[in-house]
């Protein structure tokens, strides 16, 4: 099986599509973590612990890990959460040519999909979308509110940037592990990009702190059964006043959220 085949095995076996984001800000992290060698790793477990029955998928955001420790902790966690049958998608928005996207592309040797930054053209993801057991998000509607400056730009075709990424992706999913990254902020557009991409699973940010449309999310995510809607901060943070309960809050949070989308799917 592929990703996605896998993916929604997990989704039906969960009845969940959350992915919980596991950005591991060193600087919000319970400061009883901090006499740990690997304080990322040590939080990164307790929010997996309290919420791996509610996850779909994790997804750490690898920006949160670039040092020699972090790395470390990446590894750990990325084992850790297999061990618990949960899936790994690394936020990395990685691309490249030649040998640079190669390398790149090694980051799928351990976790099971990944995303990606379409800019430079179809040749900068080829190796990560050779990867046919490998789940392949491509950016395409992004939430946050600077996306627009260049993603709803208008083409001589009269199509927009983000809808001619989208038909590009579609076009390049001839391995069967193609989705798209598109942002619970814009609903009406997420709701235009499945009618235009029927068969593409979207990841969908923007629900949790960023206030996206939770509704147009659940609706919109999936496709053959896979799509994921991801909370970071708004789950791995909801118990940061807790002390050492911070994890119990953490999994409330993701168990909330999923019942919230299952509302609408």
């Amino acid at each position: 099986m592929n990703f996605f085949d896998r993916l929604a095995n997990r989704i039906a076996a969960t009845d969940s599509i959350v992915s919980v984001g596991l950005d591991a800000d060193i600087d919000r992290i319970p400061d009883h973590l901090h006499e740990y060698d690997l304080p990322r790793w040590a939080f990164n477990r307790r929010i997996i612990d309290a919420t791996h029955e509610h996850a779909a998928v994790y997804k750490p955001n690898v920006a949160f890990y670039e040092d020699a420790d972090g790395w470390a902790a990446l590894e750990e966690t990325i084992a850790y959460a297999h061990g618990k049958d949960v899936p790994v998608l690394l936020d990395a928005k990685r691309a490249d040519i030649g040998n640079t996207a190669r390398q790149y592309a090694k980051l799928l040797d351990s976790a099971d999909a990944i995303t990606v930054n379409p800019y430079m053209g179809r040749d900068s993801l080829d190796p990560f979308l050779s990867r046919e057991d490998k789940g392949v998000f491509i950016l395409c509607r992004t939430s946050n509110p600077g996306g627009s400056d260049m993603q709803n730009l208008e083409l001589a075709s009269g199509e927009t940037l983000y809808e001619w990424v989208a038909s590009l992706a579609d076009l390049w999913n001839g391995n069967g592990n193609v989705g798209l990254v598109v942002g619970a902020t814009t609903p009406d557009e997420l709701e235009e990009l499945r009618e235009r991409v029927p068969d593409l699973p979207f990841l969908v940010p923007g629900v949790g702190a960023q206030g996206g449309d939770v509704e147009a999310a659940a609706t919109y995510a999936l496709a053959d059964g896979a799509g994921l809607v991801n909370s970071s901060r708004g789950i791995i943070f909801a118990g940061e006043d807790a002390g050492e309960q911070f994890a119990e809050a953490s999994g409330q949070a993701a168990k909330r959220l999923k019942k919230r989308l299952n509302q609408y799917r």
